[in-house]
């Protein structure tokens, strides 16, 4: 047994078995085929209906089927062509057994893909010889499959044998690659690193271009091999002629953009030329540039530079293991140096902070010793009109200033965390000019600066809060005059520029050098300021500037020539055509009320130089005044003294004024008690929590002391 070709043994088929199928409705007949084939010594299984065949054919794969024709229920033909339907066995052998010869049925057979049609009775050796060919042929099938499967396993088990082989190398060399990378947080020793990595073990030549976080072209760093083996580099301060192309591509599509370059060298990577720029000259010994690719270095959806590798020698080329293996090198770059670049970020805020909390000691300082002076001089002066008059007028000047300095950091601290709400309402251009000068008006006259003002000639319209837009504008122009020396020009414009209103502050001051252009509305930025600059202020100005303008819907910009020659502020606001908007209702004004001799008014605050002054400045407006310095003090003083208001600090040690609010409302007639919450916090949330607790009004300090004589006035009148 076994199956030869050309006098030579290509298969061992004794190693295979083959299943033959037998069907006949009678038993004898289904005997008498398994004695004349059992010779053949593979299995036979046997069937006595197409029933029961086609059952058989979904369960196993035969070599061969032998189908009697004449079958009660389904026949032998009508069995096949079923058999045939099925896709596995579309193609298994079929040989007809029939007594009664008919030329039609024999041809039906053979259209339904029989083999051999044999009458019976049937003679054994011819049965066995016919059904040995189609089990050889199949056992030789099963060989030539195993065969084929086996090479198909050797030939993948070598394919992830030399895939993991090359895995390998890549993690290897990807893992001493991160190694390097981050071994620094310099951020152009970064990328000096990144050339020595893929110069010349994965390309010829290579270059890093930064980009901005405007998205523009800054500095590139090239480094290639020369010709004679070594390595050559240079910086250019523009990028080289022949990469920019393809550096747009992939800064416009955020993906790897491949070249190849098939004609002469360019000007620039080949040959000095006369009259270009000094990294052309320095270049004159860089490859030629065949084929590459430009990979974008993304980290945090960020671009942080583009890098070029490409190949200048005839016999490199970039394989796709190569450009998977760059790709990978570049993401981890581009973590790398934006790791290095939030480092240097986070040293230059600690060089503001630095700067800020010098610079407010400074500004601190500056109001309290005028303070202290005036307050000296009230102790010196005794009765003289004069000089009480003066030392009142140092003392509210410059707890305005402090007010104001603490205001500006407050803003930017509700800015940041998205705690400004805006009372939009349609605005007249000139009405917003008009105010922005109110607020400024008093520094620039002080500087002697002349002032002109360029209002439209017919009334435009924003939609804006009225109080943060003279803000920006007040902003802008007091920076003017601080950066202006005296005696200088500044100038504000507004006009209609297509659909926007665009306000132009311009001035003839300091000027900003390039480098400050980009940061200038960051927080604490000063233009290099030092401490001792008489240019008072923290540098939060210019960041509640961007940020109320972009809350606005508009924008911000800054132009300079640079230093000393000037400098101009831009912002534009969409401009409103249709004022027919609903506008926030302002508060009716409150009118001052002389105040009500004999009102109880309880003032509790820890600090007793606070709650002293106050009740002192009640008293002499004609209240009467008990004080307490702690929360459990006010609550026992409330059912002797029985107040008609209360003044309550919040921040008071053990119960704080939120409790005792609490408290003193639950008391007997505590439902007509006048509670009025003071606090250093006067976000929207901390007067929420004070209207929670029970208070009628929430305060923030420093008080005005009119505001509170007006309304402790008027909301005791309000109860009565």
């Amino acid at each position: 047994m076994g199956a030869m070709s050309g006098g030579s043994r290509l298969y061992d088929l004794e190693k295979y078995e083959a299943k033959i199928l037998v069907v006949d409705d009678r038993p004898d007949k289904r005997l008498a085929f398994e004695l004349i084939l059992q010779e053949l010594q593979h299995e036979i299984i046997t069937a006595g209906s197409g029933e029961e065949a086609l059952k058989l054919v979904l369960e196993h794969e035969f070599a061969v089927v032998l189908l009697d024709v004449n079958m009660p229920g389904l026949d032998g033909l009508e069995t096949a062509a079923l058999i045939r339907k099925r896709k596995k066995s579309a193609h298994t052998p079929i040989i007809f057994i029939t007594a009664y010869p008919d030329e039609m049925l024999t041809m039906q057979g053979y259209s339904l893909g029989a083999v051999d049609y044999i009458l019976s009775p049937v003679v054994p050796e011819i049965l066995r010889t016919k059904v040995k060919v189609f089990v050889d042929l199949f056992c030789m099938t099963q060989a030539a499959k195993r065969q084929v499967d086996e090479r198909i396993a050797l030939a993948r088990e070598q394919a992830a044998r030399a895939a993991a082989e090359e895995a390998s190398r890549r993690s290897t060399l990807l893992a001493d690659a991160t190694r390097a990378l981050s071994s620094s947080l310099d951020f152009w020793t970064t990328v000096h690193e990144l050339f020595s990595l893929v110069v010349p073990s994965l390309a010829d030549f290579c270059s890093f271009t930064t980009v901005n976080p405007r998205g523009g072209l800054e500095r590139t760093e090239l480094a290639w091999m020369t010709a004679g083996g070594l390595r050559g580099n240079t910086s250019a301060e523009t990028v080289p002629a022949p990469l920019a192309p393809s550096i747009e591509r992939a800064l416009a599509t955020r993906k790897p953009q491949f070249f190849e370059h098939d004609g002469p060298k360019s000007p620039l990577f080949g040959q000095a030329v006369p009259g270009t720029e000094p990294a052309a000259v320095q270049l004159a010994d860089a490859p030629t540039l065949r084929s590459g690719g430009m990979f974008p270095l993304i980290a945090r959806g960020r671009i942080v530079g583009v890098a070029c590798f490409a190949s200048g020698s005839v016999g490199r080329v970039f394989s796709n293991p190569d450009l998977q293996l760059l790709e990978d090198l570049t993401g981890r770059a581009a973590i790398a140096l934006d790791n290095a670049q939030l480092y240097q970020q986070l040293q230059e805020g600690d060089r503001h902070k630095n700067e800020f909390l010098a610079m407010l000691g400074h500004e601190l300082r500056n109001p309290l010793t005028p303070i202290r002076n005036a307050a000296e001089l009230l102790r010196r002066s005794g009765s003289d009109p004069e000089r009480l008059n003066w030392a009142q007028g140092v003392i509210e000047r410059q707890v305005k200033h402090l007010a104001r300095l603490v205001d500006d950091l407050l803003d930017v601290s509700r800015i940041t965390r998205g705690k400004i709400e805006l009372q939009q309402e349609p605005l007249e251009v000139s009405e917003a000019i008009r105010t922005a000068v109110e607020i400024s008006k008093p520094l620039l006259e002080s500087r002697g600066h002349t002032f002109t003002i360029s209002a439209p000639a017919l009334p435009l319209w924003i939609k804006a809060d009225p109080g943060r837009i003279a803000q920006v504008l007040g902003n802008l122009l007091n920076n003017a005059a601080r950066y202006t020396p005296e005696g200088g020009t500044i100038s504000l414009t507004a006009n209609q520029e297509d659909d926007d209103v665009v306000f132009r502050v311009l001035d003839n001051g300091a000027g900003i050098s390039s480098d400050m252009l980009s940061n200038i509305f960051d927080l604490f930025a000063q233009g290099g300021r030092s401490p001792n600059s008489p240019h008072d202020g923290l540098g939060v100005g210019l960041t509640l500037v961007r940020h109320l303008v972009d809350l606005h819907g508009g924008s911000v910009d800054v132009f300079s020539a640079g230093p000393n020659k000037g400098s101009e502020f831009l912002v534009r606001l969409p401009l409103l055509r249709d004022k027919g908007l609903t506008s926030v209702e302002s508060a009716p004004p409150e009118v001052s009320q002389a105040p009500s001799n004999g009102l109880r008014v309880l003032v509790v605050d820890d600090n007793q130089d606070v709650a002293d002054t106050v009740g002192q400045l009640l008293q002499w407006s004609g209240f009467e005044v008990q004080l307490a310095y702690e929360g459990d003090t006010a609550i026992k003083l409330t059912s002797d003294f029985r107040p008609d208001a209360v003044l309550l600090d919040i921040g008071l040690p053990g119960i704080d004024g939120y409790e005792v609010a609490r408290r003193l409302r639950a008391q007997p007639m505590g439902d007509r008690l006048i509670i009025i919450a003071a606090s250093g916090y006067g976000q929207k949330e901390d007067k929420q929590c004070s209207l929670a607790a029970g208070c009628d009004r929430h305060l923030t300090k420093p008080i005005d002391p009119k505001q509170l004589i007006d309304l402790l006035s008027s909301l005791c009148s309000a109860k009565e």
